[in-house]
């Protein structure tokens, strides 16, 4: 942030969020701070961490634009149990094996979930139903049906085994739901499986290399706006 942009005018910023943050956290800071609109284009889970794009002024038309963008995200996924979360937000239950699957064996369930498919998301996720989130709903244990989507994957790679942990990369389209792929590649190895791990590296052109952290926007905002003001 070499020059402080006009954020009632508009400007696009690149925050890597921290671990345990909603998106909406994020946001909030920015807002307070700059005290200007703001959005940002996808969310991500308290358990993620990694790229959000956050969007001031007249620069929030441009969101749903860069939502609509391919996704990248690292991660892990732990085999051997799943949870109703599908990620560490529940605990983890329904304990198996783990099968002796080397780095081949599991590229090659990976590959099976390459390309076009139907997704079915999770029920504790913010798609709504009758204009409120489903989560809230699930976790009253309200009855919740979910349709599948049309996602595609563009690329799935196992990068590292260490089980029961298997670490991977993803290329997706919007509306792709790594927790769902995480459940969905768990019970296709015959074991189970759970996000354990997620970090969004790409939106699009725009990197989570270039991200800064919010600490960091905050303290240089501030510097900046004290120069300024003599």
């Amino acid at each position: 942030m070499s020059e402080t942009p006009n954020f009632q005018e508009g400007a696009v910023l690149l925050i890597n969020k921290p671990l345990t943050w909603t998106s909406f956290d994020v946001v909030r800071k920015i807002r307070n701070t700059t005290k200007a609109k703001i959005g940002h284009a996808g969310t991500l889970d308290p358990l993620a961490t990694g790229l959000l794009i956050c969007c001031t002024g007249k620069m929030t038309k441009k969101i749903n634009e860069y939502q609509a963008k391919e996704k990248e995200y690292t991660g892990t996924f732990t085999l051997g149990a799943v949870t109703p979360t599908f990620d560490l937000e529940s605990e983890p239950q329904d304990h198996q094996p783990v099968p002796e699957l080397d780095l081949a064996a599991l590229q090659a369930i990976a590959d099976t979930f390459t390309g076009p498919l139907q997704q079915l998301p999770p029920i504790h996720s913010a798609i709504k139903q009758n204009g409120k989130p489903i989560y809230h709903l699930a976790r009253k244990g309200v009855e919740v049906k979910v349709e599948p989507r049309a996602i595609t994957i563009h690329a799935f790679e196992i990068t590292k085994v260490e089980l029961p942990v298997v670490h991977f990369r993803v290329e997706c389209s919007t509306g792709t739901y790594i927790r769902s792929l995480a459940n969905d590649f768990g019970a296709a190895a015959g074991c189970g499986g759970y996000l354990s791990s997620l970090c969004r590296t790409r939106i699009g052109d725009f990197k989570l290399e270039d991200a800064m952290d919010v600490a960091q926007f905050i303290d240089d905002y501030k510097k900046k706006q004290e120069t300024q003001n003599g």
